[in-house]
């Protein structure tokens, strides 16, 4: 039994395909099957079930998989005391962030970050929430940015800021005349919300207390993909929509006449630095918070948690 060997069996069990793990092992598919038969061998028990697709393990070869995860875990462990010891800093960085943050936060501190530390290699992929935690768990990813919280069993969060939720009106809006807003100030009827699946769009409907209907012969309902649709659908039609407080900061000052700001305690959203209860790679998670924490603005990072709206 090898460590090439376990890795091998890991990624099969990851992406249910042999020639796609071998793929992210870099290697070819016929030298991954070999090397998983043997195995079998050795061990007398077949790890997967090939009669299936996509390929499933067999009962033990379930329980043999997540030992094998520990046991490369552990190796982890072993490679980070050496880096430690050697005082640097390298390896690879698998990224998980969602898009609600992605346009706005990575480029505050990623190439910073790339250049501060040119032995890491990063990997960056936006996902949704849902996606995230999934490949948090399969090990495909080695951290996420995102918001929380979310009271999931095995995902540690590490708070990295609270993020202020400000409004964005039309100028042909009533609300467009307020000050400060309330959440009753809205009208559900013009609130431009993010589509399904945006961990973002529950928050507002639950900030705003909303089960939003369409209006009686109303001929045109949309839900945008991202946060700069919906900033464009309100500036161009009698709407509202809600914005992260990053997404405000390359406004121009005609854009920020736009923007109201909630009566205090405004309400925020909690973004963290997550992983799996078993990951590795603690230094290089550690450079990347510090690094996130020291990029954003001031404001941001001096915002308090008084009220955290729910996912």
């Amino acid at each position: 039994m090898t460590f090439v060997q376990l890795e091998y069996i890991v990624a099969v069990d990851t992406y249910r395909h042999f020639a796609i793990a071998a793929g992210h092992c870099f290697v070819t598919q016929p030298t991954l099957s070999m090397q998983v038969q043997k195995l079998e061998e050795e061990l007398g028990l077949k790890v997967f079930d090939r009669s299936k697709q996509p390929v499933i393990p067999t009962e033990a070869g379930a329980e043999i998989i997540g030992q094998a995860r520990k046991i490369l875990s552990e190796k982890g462990v072993i490679n980070e005391i050496i880096q430690a010891k050697k005082g640097v800093l390298t390896g690879e960085l698998r990224i998980g962030i969602i898009p609600t943050l992605a346009p706005y936060l990575l480029p505050l501190f990623i190439q910073h970050f790339t250049e501060k530390y040119p032995l890491i290699k990063v990997i960056v992929s936006e996902m949704t929430t849902e996606l995230l935690v999934a490949r948090l768990r399969e090990g495909r990813i080695d951290v996420g940015i995102l918001v929380t919280p979310l009271q999931e069993n095995g995902i540690r969060e590490h708070v990295l800021f609270y993020e202020e939720l400000l409004v964005y009106v039309s100028r042909k809006n009533a609300a467009y005349k307020k000050t400060y807003m309330l959440t009753q100030d809205i009208d559900p009827n013009k609130l431009w919300l993010l589509e399904e699946g945006h961990c973002f769009r529950s928050q507002i409907v639950k900030l705003c207390e909303l089960r939003k209907a369409s209006k009686e012969g109303s001929h045109f309902d949309y839900e945008a993909g991202s946060i700069e649709t919906l900033r464009r659908m309100v500036e161009l039609n009698d709407g509202i929509t809600i914005l992260p407080e990053l997404a405000i900061t390359d406004l121009s000052s005609r854009q920020m006449q736009l923007v109201r700001h909630f009566k205090r305690p405004a309400p925020v959203r909690e973004v963290s630095l997550v992983v799996h209860r078993d990951f590795v790679k603690q230094r290089l998670v550690q450079a990347l918070k510090l690094e996130i924490i020291n990029a954003i603005p001031e404001k941001v990072r001096n915002n308090k948690n008084h009220y955290v709206v729910p996912i």
